[in-house]
């Protein structure tokens, strides 16, 4: 392992689980949470832009309402299997970002607000 590529791991590690900018060889930017870095990549949570999460179809949530809209791990009834307690379906909110650690030119600590 180069000094780089050393100092850039010892960054990775020393910011795990905080939200960070990654700035790239090419030019390109990253922003995430730090979920994991090994010899090799460095594996962030990237958020998700409000357009792509996934939305409750109308006719699901329609539906629930009428049965009750509550219950333990059935569809319709909310609980687990993906639903939330009132039986939409959970929005994703963040997507697993893999990037070679050797790319890596910058990393930054950005502030949760």
């Amino acid at each position: 392992m180069n000094y780089n590529h050393q100092h850039m791991y010892d960054l990775c590690k020393k910011h795990m689980h905080s939200y960070c900018l990654a700035e790239m060889s090419d030019g390109n930017q990253i922003d995430g949470i730090i979920t994991g870095v090994d010899d090799e990549y460095l594996y962030m949570a990237v958020p998700i832009e409000p357009e792509h999460q996934m939305a409750a179809p109308d006719a699901y949530h329609n539906w629930n309402h009428r049965q009750g809209g509550f219950g333990y791990g059935y569809p319709g009834y909310g609980g687990y299997g993906g639903y939330s307690g009132y039986g939409r379906p959970r929005r994703r909110r963040f997507n697993r970002l893999v990037l070679p650690l050797a790319a890596l030119t910058a990393l930054s600590v950005l502030p949760w607000y």
